[in-house]
């Protein structure tokens, strides 16, 4: 494959598909999508903007735009607890988090149960469906990484199996 310049080898890229997906973004109040087809891959990210609120009424004010990616010359982050356990449960989405099936329920699991591989340890919440998060293998909960009603993101360390 050659691109209009004759390179060879050049990736296509599908412009209406990226447009598609910045508004998908918007739309679902989204930070990340990835969508992948054979040796391509598509990801596009924003950044929110946080806004401070004042405790007096005022009048209304424009929410400000998602900002658009700057490159970081800073160092890395520290990991996120728990990210380098070989026991480490993530989130496969970014969502909200429910360590229980209805509010002020029980939890599927606390610190020190065993549980078995499928069991459910917590429900991560997208777009109005409800994801079970099951145990990739049986063993005990050693920690849990969330609590309740927390926004996650994608491949977030959630709990921790030994």
């Amino acid at each position: 494959m050659t691109d209009k310049n004759g390179n060879a080898g050049a990736m296509q890229v599908d412009t209406d598909l990226v447009q598609k997906l910045a508004e998908l973004l918007s739309e679902g109040d989204l930070s990340e999508i990835e969508v992948q087809d054979g040796d391509r891959k598509i990801v596009v990210k924003r950044k929110l903007a946080v806004q401070a609120v004042a405790m007096a009424p005022a009048a209304p004010q424009p929410m400000p735009a998602a900002a658009a990616p700057t490159p970081s010359l800073a160092p890395a982050a520290e990991a996120a607890p728990g990210a380098d356990h070989a026991g480490a449960v993530k989130s496969p989405m970014v969502g909200t988090c429910y360590l229980s099936a209805e509010p002020g329920g029980k939890t599927f699991v606390a610190v020190g149960d065993k549980v078995s591989g499928g069991d459910t340890l917590l429900i991560v919440e997208a777009m109005k469906v409800m994801n079970p998060i099951t145990a990739p293998k049986a063993g005990t909960v050693r920690q849990i990484l969330v609590e309740n009603a927390q926004p996650v993101e994608f491949d977030q360390p959630l709990v921790i199996i030994d």
